[in-house]
């Protein structure tokens, strides 16, 4: 299971290469498949049906990319810069704590 410190931790190895209102697309880092072992693509994938706002996550492995799709009204798209960037993780971790759903 993903932690909000988990999702912190995996956006900082994203780097931004688009980012339009509802959708943003990043670049991995190789070393994220090194240093955070405990976290599969199938965590990442499942995020959808974990956090409120976040509609679908689609991994491409080739060029090592991630594209998010998500609700603007739900997450800012400042929010995902700041996650990006490492800045006001503490209100990022609340909002996230707060949107989680309930895994039965």
């Amino acid at each position: 299971m993903i932690t909000t410190q988990d999702i912190i931790s995996i956006a900082s190895y994203f780097t931004k290469i688009h980012h339009t209102n509802g959708r943003l697309r990043v670049r991995v880092n190789p070393k994220i498949t090194k240093e955070s072992n405990s976290i599969s693509l199938s965590d990442i994938e499942e995020l959808p049906n974990k956090i409120s706002g976040i509609k679908n996550i689609k991994i491409n492995k080739i060029v090592a990319s991630v594209t998010i799709t998500y609700d603007p009204l739900i997450f800012s798209p400042s929010i995902w810069e700041d996650l990006i960037n490492g800045d006001n993780l503490d209100e990022i971790t609340q909002l996230i704590n707060k949107l989680a759903k309930e895994v039965v």
